[in-house]
């Protein structure tokens, strides 16, 4: 067992008994490196990575690849979704000298941190060539190696630095009144999209092709202000195009990481929560907005699927499932017509082959189909029973591995998805869900105001939290305390936003990704655009701006609008990994609507009252619950101190009642579904 035996990452550990004398990021292995005057080897992946394992098998559990390394360099193992900050740096190194990257990664640098030769995947033969020539070259042509090492550490630097300034001085829109500039970059990005919308099956751009849930919350959002068709017309294409594609598991629920072609047949079998916890929310909002049976199936089965598949011993969520059993990519998903057949008898078979798309040929490999779920009139109940059969066999096969570290930030993208979901379809197990995940993080992540970004079996590991942990789990924070009205989260979620806006605040409005007093890298990464999951910038935008509406404070509605400050520029050059920042512009026009519910809990007139205000809300609309205790005009807090929202918000006339606020000016308070409908409706 080499040094990665201790960790707390189970893609480290994946790697604790290989030959390679692997060493954790640490500053102990690049003094090691310097001792023995060799070079460093980083190599970042994860769990559910097909071509990790790939790399790993072929090369990594190789005694004569090992051999080489040990010989050679200090070979360091991280997991990027334990360190994204290390992952970050060196990709963008990666990407800028190679003009692409993924992963694994493979970083040769010096032990000052500099690279100088970066890649991806490489085959063994050729990455035990490529390992002989670095080491000839270190001892040969030290000079040139180091020197080029420094030239690309302090040309990344620049350009970071650079980029942060073009982003922040976009074109003269810039310098509108927030509300203008934010009208025109949305317009501007809805444009932009529908000219990359493919028409024929939903999605963007070609393959492969991922799950753009940013993307489509905005659409959502912008539509609903403006009525845009061509935004629904997206967002409602994007969205049945996944959910009846192979993406989404047509049996369990759940989506893969993306489809390898551009019609969503065959995915990467990965699973991620963080892809689920964002789709379960937007396809609760596109059944909300549209009624669609569709989008509301499929958000719940993506709750159950995370609660069924993700939850950890420990009341958190786990990271990711594998895309390999058995040493096959999608082995675990994939069916043949004799298979379906065999376990379902021939007619029930057939059905079900022509329900789910599986032929003769396969839509994948070796004569092996993908299912789908194509519209078209098909038995209900037998479609029921057959999916249930099919699924319980299944149950037999040989299950991809687990990565079973807990996220701060994808469980806060996950406690928001679940708090919503258990009020809006009357599901308490999700709520429920919801506050145990917050509970670990509160318990187990958070020490003192400092957030830890993993843990696992209820140990905290040993890596600061990113700006999306304190973002999104404050985010999650906020939402469970407007579903359950525990006031606590309200107070916890200020503490996470007090430490975002002291220790990532760049001292002009935006954030950098890593804390002021976390490691020193090469340089401090600061993306302020989307990838798989909402930028830090955009993530710490929504939680400040959701804060401020429920509290009052105008210095963090003011800290949301200038972290938006990047937005105009991401918009008009990259509107795809701006949606995360669109959506919360959105929400920023909006008001946002500030709903406050007051009633009994026990009261089924409090429980219509609030999930109307959820069914109903504008966009980005805030909740918060309380008793209704004190009278209306009181100015006294409810019940439920520390909730700002709901100061003087009583019954009316000894019944519930909900409050409509814009800016904590409110309407006149509604006590029936119809009237708060009508009053979410209200333009002001």
């Amino acid at each position: 067992m080499n040094r990665l035996k201790d960790s707390t990452s189970p893609y480290l550990l994946q790697h604790a008994d290989n030959p390679v004398d692997w060493w954790p990021w640490c500053d102990q292995a690049f003094a090691e490196a310097a001792e023995r005057d060799v070079p460093v080897l980083l190599s970042v992946g994860y769990a559910a990575c097909h071509w990790c394992h790939v790399m790993a098998h072929e090369s990594f559990e190789d005694p004569e690849t090992a051999a080489l390394l040990n010989e050679h360099v200090v070979a360091i193992k991280v997991d990027r979704e334990e360190r994204p900050d290390v992952d970050a740096v060196y990709m963008t190194a990666t990407q800028a000298m190679t003009g692409q990257g993924g992963w694994p990664m493979t970083v040769f640098m010096t032990p000052d941190k500099e690279p100088f030769f970066c890649g991806t995947y490489f085959p063994r033969d050729y990455f035990g060539q490529l390992v002989t020539n670095i080491s000839r070259a270190w001892r040969s042509q030290r000079d040139g190696v180091t020197g080029q090492a420094k030239q690309v550490a302090a040309a990344l630097a620049e350009n970071a630095s650079a980029t942060g300034r073009a982003l922040r001085e976009a074109g003269p829109s810039f310098q509108a009144e927030a509300g203008a500039r934010f009208v025109q970059a949305a317009d501007a990005a809805v444009l932009a999209l529908d000219r990359d919308y493919d028409t024929a099956h939903g999605g963007f751009g070609g393959a492969p092709k991922f799950p753009p849930s940013m993307v489509l919350e905005f659409l959502l959002r912008y539509h609903e202000r403006t009525g845009s068709a061509a935004a629904l017309r997206m967002a409602e294409g994007t969205g049945e195009a996944m959910a009846r594609g192979g993406m989404y598991d047509q049996l369990g629920g759940g989506f893969a990481r993306y489809s390898v072609d551009a019609g969503w047949v065959v995915p990467h079998f990965e699973k991620m929560l963080y892809d689920n916890a964002l789709l379960a929310r937007v396809y609760a909002n596109l059944w909300r907005r549209t009624g669609s049976e569709l989008a509301r199936r499929v958000a719940e089965e993506t709750c159950d699927w995370m609660l069924r598949e993700l939850r950890t011993g420990e009341g958190g969520l786990a990271a990711s499932l594998d895309a390999d059993s058995e040493g096959e990519e999608g082995k675990f998903y994939v069916w043949r017509p004799a298979e379906l057949r065999a376990i379902l008898g021939r007619q029930d078979g057939d059905f079900a082959a022509q329900a789910f798309g599986v032929t003769e040929a396969g839509t994948f490999e070796y004569g092996a189909s993908v299912l789908q779920r194509p519209p078209g009139p098909a038995d209900a109940d037998r479609l029921a029973r057959v999916r249930d059969a099919l699924l319980a066999a299944r149950g037999e096969r040989v299950r991809p591995a687990r990565d079973d570290k807990v996220v701060a930030a994808w469980n806060g993208l996950a406690i928001s998805a679940l708090a919503e979901g258990g009020l809006l379809f009357a599901r308490p197990d999700f709520t429920a869900a919801a506050r145990d995940a917050a509970t670990l993080l509160a318990t187990v992540h958070l020490a003192g105001d400092r957030l830890v970004r993993t843990s696992r079996n209820g140990t905290a590991g040993g890596t600061a939290g990113a700006l999306e942990d304190y973002a999104c789990t404050a985010e999650g924070f906020l939402t469970l305390s407007g579903v359950t009205g525990e006031a606590r989260w309200l107070e916890l979620a200020g503490q996470l936003l007090e430490v975002a806006l002291g220790s990532f605040g760049d001292g002009q409005g935006g954030f950098f990704d890593t804390a002021a007093d976390d490691e020193p890298l090469i340089f401090r990464p600061a993306d302020p655009a989307d990838n798989a999951t909402p930028s830090g910038t955009f993530a710490v935008a929504g939680a400040l701006l959701r804060y401020s509406a429920l509290t009052g404070s105008a210095r963090h509605r003011e800290a949301a609008e200038a972290a938006l400050g990047v937005l105009p520029g991401i918009a008009a050059r990259y509107p795809r990994a701006a949606g995360a920042g669109l959506a919360v512009a959105e929400a920023w026009l909006a008001g946002p609507a500030e709903i406050a519910v007051v009633g009994s809990p026990q009261d089924p007139r409090t429980r219509a009252l609030h999930q109307t205000a959820l069914r109903a809300a504008p966009p980005g609309a805030v909740l918060a619950l309380g008793d209704g205790t004190l009278p209306a005009g009181s100015g006294v807090a409810s019940a439920e101190a520390g909730v700002p929202l709901l100061a003087g918000r009583g019954l009316v006339n000894g019944a519930p009642a909900a409050y409509v606020c814009r800016q904590f000016t409110c309407l006149a308070p509604v006590t029936t579904p119809e009237q708060l409908r009508e009053a979410l409706a209200s333009p002001s």
